[in-house]
């Protein structure tokens, strides 16, 4: 065949191959055009080969070319898009600036994700899912939660558990060979129900408090962005961010994906958290314009083009294998896990001794059968018989062990640390750290910001001043030369946006934190204006963003089509003042500030802070022009000699409520200190406001200081006189970690507020770090503890009260649980001693243990604060678990239990003429009935009115409730499984009864005066003497 007619059959097959029939599947089409890819190359070699055998003709080299066969349609193409998922990938992940540059730069790049760097992606459902199809959503598959069976096969790893087990298995088997299977098996199988009851109901509430865990952290995780989508500046979830968008990043963001810089200024990025390098990579266009999801901005803003999300990014891949650590030990679980230590080695001793005891009593032959028989008569009694006493006598050692350690506790703070988790989650605090719950119950000291948390962070220019002429905010009497100076400072000197929707008659969207967004407000409404046309009259050369040290930020600019450059500033009022030696009034004139000026100048910003105004001031400069070579080479911006544009005053309102909840929080013994970045005139006139600042602290001297006065102090001086400060003004960042430090060396336990990225120290060095959830940055909330959802202070009045809350609920059930303990091992030891044998079965104890750890920490554990709680003062770090109140009402408790149930012991069957079995089931029926009353006497330590509130707990209700029905159960219906009998209406009359004399005793014995040094160190006094 010729080579044309093999050409001619190539072409003919490659016409045949592009007409694809729609039915094919999708991978019988890529086969198809697998094969349509290879004619069509056949055929360009065939016509190309008679050309190339030409004499003197060299073709030019061929350049290689890649055919990816790979037609799936997540990698972009199929989209629409010009750029491949991999390609994106490999940018940003390997630096990979050539490839950059070969798509055109960032602006290149932003066509092809068909994008744009000012106006971003089209805001609709079909293009946003168009883009997750093509490169990915932004999440991440977490590790599979823990399942229900993995908590089932941990509860049978205690070793109580699996000695239960293995009696229970013996006694079957030897239960059975005995009496046979149909009555054989009660003994035995009896203790393997009641054990895999309390193996049930500890799985499942150690499950469900890992799914809670789960829960919060998918919250936590769900942090908010700022995206720009058509024109508009919005939040968005982190989850809900797509290839192409724009993103607005600031100090103290989180980079939610990898993508380039577009956009900004002073961009400074942490990317310790990727790289372990703990200094800062400059972003910029030219160098580095790279950025990594899950690195944190350090300084300056920007914006930036994503361009992976999720598993294609580095951090994605990274975070999908870890897993929320629910495994965190509180300090409170370490001191319980001490106490349960001890109760544990002072249980296994008794049941060593009941077990010895009962071993010599039996193999002595001083026990008998129920027929009255002697049960070991040496080498007569069959090895079977022997066997299966001695495993009933480990059974019931073992049980003891069972009863006596309070695995109740560990179990208790759990139950109350997840139900208090998700309460506090609807009083607007999500916790992040589980040992803030109780740390705040002890909480002496809280040291809070002002804005946005005392005040509702609802900012409004209210005054405005040029020059010494002011008062209400109108720009009428401005000339034209001062308001264009004012749109250039507040239009180029912003982290803010403004919008104007394209629909007639609607406002204006302002962006940002509060100030700008007051600011631009102003500016808009006032001044007339346009922020784009301002911005596109105008070319940024350098910028030095706001920080909290010099509480201003400026830029150098120039005008364009003009070779001027200036200098803008905008920052608070008194810093910004001392920078100026010149000043405009209202009609445009330029003077010379004298003294006197200054002087009047410093008392209009004085007047507007006395009435809670926070003082912004904008100057300028123009740079001359053989400077500008050198202030544009240095990077370093004018900062002498400016002049004085004008001040703007705004106003932030106190929250409601706000007065109530610190106040609330100084009768509960907690001192409250603020510490803000305004003047101290403003902060005087806000703390007075709020309640933390009262005539009388303003006649003591330092109750008030600046951060300066503060920071200059020895540090003898700072320890002095840090407990009368109140009110700490123009402070930074370093000063209230200062402050922390100095009263946790006083002894205090410290609760801090913070928003900042450079909060971060004092959040991490404070005892409780309580960040905010609105304006908090992304590096104060991993710094904090807790975040306070809604930024109010009163949520932080209610944490506080959540955590004491806490700390009682615990108390209350060690008190319940340790009454139960000593009463058990009592009457156990008692009875093995001098009876051989103990009236309470395996079965039956953990009946009892069943009720005490599990229903006891439920009804216990669930109580919800009350007002009563801030009564008290707070706790502190040093105050032992088991109080004094509480070793009165539990030991008073125990010795009525131990006394009564004894005396049923030994002369209950004649006192109510009954056989040994129905005696033994008064006992525990009594028993039984003795934990549901003393119950509710633990629900109060102190007040004697130990119902008040009971209908609000409906859980505690409703467990007393199933609690004396399954009682009635066990007594009446299940004879053969629990080993009791019968009893009339008569005998379980005087079992309540006997029970119910619990709430009197209760409450006589809180009439009984205890001293406040605790019991045992007068013990501690007695040996060291």
């Amino acid at each position: 065949m010729s080579m044309g007619s093999h050409a001619k059959n190539d072409k003919l097959c490659a016409e045949f191959l592009l007409r694809i029939p729609k039915t094919l599947s999708e991978p019988n089409k890529k086969w198809h055009l697998a094969f349509l890819k290879i004619y069509c190359s056949r055929t360009l070699l065939h016509c190309a080969k008679p050309a190339i055998r030409n004499r003197g003709f060299h073709p030019p080299p061929l350049s290689y070319t890649a055919i990816d066969l790979d037609l799936d349609h997540d990698h972009g193409h199929d989209h629409g898009f010009k750029v491949q998922r991999e390609t994106l990938e490999d940018l940003v992940k390997n630096k990979n600036g050539d490839k950059l540059r070969a798509l055109g730069g960032p602006s290149g790049l932003a066509s092809a994700l068909e994008t744009h760097a000012r106006l971003g992606i089209e805001e609709n459902e079909a293009e946003i899912e168009r883009r997750r199809s093509a490169f990915g959503s932004n999440t991440y598959p977490r590790p599979p939660p823990k399942s229900l069976l993995y908590f089932v096969v941990e509860a049978f790893k205690d070793l109580t558990i699996l000695i239960l087990l293995g009696c229970a298995a013996l006694s079957l088997g030897f239960g059975i060979k005995k009496h046979g299977l149909k009555e054989g098996w009660y003994d035995g199988g009896s203790i393997f129900v009641a054990v895999f009851l309390v193996v049930a109901v500890s799985a499942v509430s150690n499950f469900r408090q890992s799914r809670q865990f789960d829960k919060l952290s998918k919250v936590s995780s769900d942090i908010k962005i700022d995206v720009i989508r058509k024109g508009r500046r919005q939040q968005i979830s982190i989850f809900d961010i797509v290839v192409g968008d724009i993103v607005c990043l600031k100090i103290g963001d989180q980079v939610p994906a990898d993508g380039v810089f577009v956009e900004g200024h002073s961009l400074q990025v942490d990317e310790s958290s990727m790289t372990g390098e703990s200094d800062h990579v400059e972003v910029s266009i030219d160098k580095n314009p790279f950025l990594f999801s899950g690195t944190k901005i350090a300084d300056g803003y920007g914006k930036m083009l994503v361009t992976s999300v999720g598993m294609n990014t580095a951090w994605g891949q990274m975070m999908s294998h870890i897993s929320g650590d629910t495994d965190e030990q509180t300090p409170l679980q370490a001191r319980l896990n001490k106490l349960t230590s001890s109760i544990g080695k002072v249980g296994l001793s008794v049941a060593f001794l009941v077990l010895v005891v009962l071993l010599v009593r039996y193999f002595t032959g001083n026990t008998e059968d129920e027929h009255g028989n002697r049960e070991y008569n040496g080498r007569k009694t069959k090895t079977d018989d022997v066997v299966n006493s001695v495993i009933g006598i480990i059974a019931s050692a073992v049980t003891i062990v069972v009863v006596a350690i309070p695995e109740g506790l560990p179990l208790a703070v759990t139950l109350t640390l997840a139900y208090s988790m998700k309460r506090m989650m609807n009083d607007q605090a999500m916790v992040r750290k589980l040992s803030a719950c109780e740390t705040m119950g002890s909480a002496t000291t809280i040291c809070t910001d002002k804005t946005g948390t005392l005040t509702l962070n609802q900012m409004k220019v209210t005054e405005f001043w040029c020059g010494l002429d002011g008062g209400k905010c109108s720009s009428l009497s401005l000339s034209e030369k001062i308001i264009g100076f004012f749109r250039q400072g507040v239009a180029m000197n912003t982290t803010g946006s403004v919008f104007k929707p394209n629909a007639a008659g609607s406002e204006y969207e302002f962006s940002g934190s509060p100030t700008e967004k007051a600011i631009l407000c102003w500016a808009v409404e006032e001044l007339k204006m346009d922020m784009d046309e301002v911005t596109k009259g105008c070319d940024i050369l350098q910028v030095e963003a706001f920080n909290s040290e010099k509480k201003r930020s400026g830029f150098l600019m120039r005008t364009k089509g003009e070779r001027s450059v200036y200098v803008h500033w905008k920052g608070a009022a008194e810093r910004i003042v001392a920078m100026c030696s010149k000043f405009y009034d209202a009609s445009g004139n330029l003077k010379i500030m004298e003294t006197d000026d200054q002087i009047k100048l410093e008392q209009i910003i004085q007047g507007m802070a006395a009435k809670s105004l926070r003082c912004i001031a904008f100057a300028y400069a123009e740079i001359p022009e053989e400077e500008q070579d050198d202030v544009i080479e240095h990077k370093k911006l004018k900062e002498e000699n400016l002049s004085l544009l004008g001040i703007v005053g705004i106003k932030d309102p106190c929250r409601p409520g706000v007065k109530k909840a610190v106040q609330d929080c100084q009768y509960a013994g907690v001192s409250i200190k603020m510490v803000t970045g305004d003047n101290i005139f403003t902060a005087k006139a806000i703390a007075a406001e709020c309640g933390i600042l009262t005539p009388m602290d303003d006649a003591v001297k330092g109750a008030v200081v600046e951060g300066e006065e503060f920071r200059n102090y020895t540090h003898q001086e700072r320890l002095e006189k840090v407990e009368r400060i109140k009110v700490m003004a123009r402070s930074s960042p370093f000063d209230k970690l200062l402050m922390v430090q100095c009263l946790k060396e006083k002894g205090h336990v410290v609760a801090v507020t913070g928003d900042g990225t450079n909060d971060a120290p004092a959040l991490k060095e404070a005892d409780i770090g309580l960040s905010m959830g609105i304006q908090g940055t992304e590096v104060a909330k991993e710094s904090s503890d807790i975040v306070i959802l809604d930024d109010n202070f009163a949520s932080v009045a209610t944490v506080l009260k959540w955590g004491r809350c806490v700390y009682n609920n615990i108390q209350k059930f060690i008190q319940f649980q340790l009454t139960v303990n000593v009463a058990a091992l009592v009457i156990n030891f008692v009875a093995a001693v001098s009876a051989g044998e103990v009236p309470l079965t395996a079965v039956q104890l953990l009946w009892v243990n069943l009720i005490m750890d599990t229903l006891g920490a439920l009804a216990l554990a669930t109580e919800k604060p009350t007002n009563e709680l801030m009564k008290n003062p707070p706790v502190g770090r040093t105050e032992p678990l088991i109080t004094n109140i509480m070793w009165r009402n539990l030991l008073a408790q125990a010795l009525y239990q131990i006394s009564i149930l004894l005396i049923f012991q030994f002369r209950g069957k004649s006192i109510f003429g009954v056989t040994e079995e129905v005696k033994n089931t008064l006992i525990f029926n009594t028993f039984v009935l003795c934990q549901v009353f003393n119950e509710f006497n633990a629900r109060k330590l102190e007040k004697k009115n130990v119902f008040k509130g009971i209908h609000q707990n409906k859980l505690f209700v409703g467990i007393i409730f199933a609690t004396i029905v399954l009682q009635v159960v066990m007594v009446e219906f299940l004879k053969k499984f629990a080993d009791t009998e019968r009893l009339t209406w008569g005998q379980w009359g005087v079992c309540v009864a006997i029970a119910s004399i619990s709430w009197p005793i209760g409450w006589l014995v809180k009439f009984i005066p205890v001293p406040e040094r605790h019991f045992f160190s007068y013990l501690k006094r007695n040996k060291t003497a």
